[in-house]
């Protein structure tokens, strides 16, 4: 009975709540410039968490393959001479 009444009571407070808060009205003006902004950002923020958990997946990998694989990596390098002169 007691779980029932809580329950009611947070149901109430929350539709009261929600009810306040909907019920004003707002006279405001969105630049698109502004939209386009926060866009850029969410974005942004959204790439920059893919590269950290790429980077720390990788370092996670090579941590659990590091006894398993003897073979060093294979690093390419590019050599100055090849470059054109005028």
């Amino acid at each position: 009975m007691k779980k029932t009444i809580m329950h009611l009571a947070k149901f109430m407070y929350f539709f009261s709540a929600m009810f306040v808060m909907m019920s004003f009205y707002s006279q405001a003006y969105i630049d698109p410039s502004a939209t386009t902004y926060v866009i850029q950002a969410v974005g942004a923020v959204i790439i920059a968490l893919g590269a950290v958990l790429t980077v720390f997946r990788h370092k996670i990998v090579s941590f659990f393959k590091k006894g398993k694989n003897t073979e060093e990596k294979k690093e390419i390098h590019f050599d100055d001479d090849d470059k054109d002169t005028e």
